[in-house]
């Protein structure tokens, strides 16, 4: 599998797991421990530098005492804010779900 080309989704990602872990006051070894993760791995991926698998993700959210969705719809608020920062900065991001080009519907 190839990695994400999307650096501020998996950045998003990091920067949510580690304000659950904090809300939680969890350490790494803490939520390492509670995913069956390795703690580098954990700091690897709060660093927006590693990019887990979807069975990962389960693994994470369970950790994070989340559902799947529920760390879903927290990296996608993220996600969102973290895009308009680089906008504002003007540095090139993916296009979100609300940007994207809509094609005419032929009717």
């Amino acid at each position: 599998m190839r990695p994400s080309r999307n650096d501020l989704l998996v950045q998003a990602l990091g920067a949510v797991l580690k304000e659950r872990r904090n809300e939680l006051t969890m350490t790494q070894e803490g939520l390492a421990a509670a995913a069956e993760l390795d703690r580098p791995y954990i700091t690897m991926m709060e660093a927006g530098k590693k990019q887990p698998s979807v069975s990962v993700l389960w693994k994470l959210a369970a950790g994070v005492q989340l559902s799947a969705a529920e760390l879903a719809a927290r990296v996608d608020v993220k996600l969102v804010a973290l895009q308009a920062v680089a906008r504002r900065a003007g540095r090139k991001t993916a296009p979100s779900r609300d940007s994207r080009p809509r094609t005419p519907s032929t009717s």
